[in-house]
């Protein structure tokens, strides 16, 4: 073979390795940050499905604990899948306020 006809496939090649990781790079990065940006009163699924709301975050041992309808349990933030912002209380009301209303001026 020549090297003319090896070179387009060690380019295409270079190519493909280069995007793969640097899209696993990004996912990487998503991760991160959403594992920083968690607070207490988030609400959070872990890899092995178990939901619940975060009570505490131990930076210095990198874990979180998890109140499970009452129940706290430590987790490691990489058992993490998803986070969900903390949803505010006065905003529950405030829609609560709303619906009373729209059912009192019917």
């Amino acid at each position: 073979m020549n090297l003319i006809s090896i070179l387009p496939m060690l380019i295409l090649f270079g190519g493909m390795m280069f995007f793969m990781s640097r899209s696993q790079k990004k996912q990487q990065q998503q991760r991160e940050e959403l594992l920083n940006n968690m607070k207490p009163g988030s609400k959070v699924v872990t890899i092995g499905g178990l939901h619940g709301v975060i009570a505490a975050i131990n930076e210095s041992a990198n874990t979180v604990d998890i109140d499970c309808e009452g129940v706290i349990l430590e987790f490691d933030r990489n058992a993490i899948r998803t986070v969900t912002a903390p949803t505010t209380v006065q905003n529950e009301e405030t829609t609560t306020e709303t619906v009373e209303e729209t059912e009192e001026k019917e």
